[in-house]
């Protein structure tokens, strides 16, 4: 994958979020198709950074399983660990979901899944710019 490539899916991904924080803001967001957009995007994330570096891929997708895209995404790199903690929250919240332990949720967890994910490409856009000379939004 081109350095072209991971800006436009950056530059699509931060657009997605934006629309993600207004509905936020506006009370028409749900909780569990959040976490399952919010894990999608990490996905879509990791999955193009990984194709940048040269790692292989191959069917992994959007809908892949968070930590198995993880492992590919972080082969080689372990300060891409940093990821890792937020990556974990996210998909715990998906398990107290589906589980039916809403009770085991934090407060406002609404609001902390757009905001982890909004870290979480704060974070890997400012990787990609420091090792790929991406442009500052």
């Amino acid at each position: 994958m081109t350095v072209s490539a991971l800006e436009a899916t950056m530059r699509e991904v931060d657009g997605e979020i934006g629309v993600l924080e207004g509905a936020l803001r506006e009370g028409r967001l749900e909780l569990a198709p959040a976490v399952e957009r919010a894990l999608c995007l990490v996905n879509r994330l990791m999955l193009v950074f990984a194709q940048t570096a040269d790692h292989p891929v191959s069917g992994l997708d959007e809908q892949a399983d968070p930590l198995e895209v993880f492992k590919v995404f972080v082969k080689g790199d372990p300060s891409l660990n940093a990821v890792r903690d937020n990556l974990r929250e996210l998909v715990y919240y998906r398990n107290c979901l589906a589980g039916g332990r809403e009770d085991a949720l934090p407060p406002r967890p609404l609001a902390m899944t757009v905001r982890t994910l909004r870290h979480i490409y704060l974070y890997m856009r400012t990787r990609a710019i420091k090792e790929y000379g991406l442009k500052e939004a």
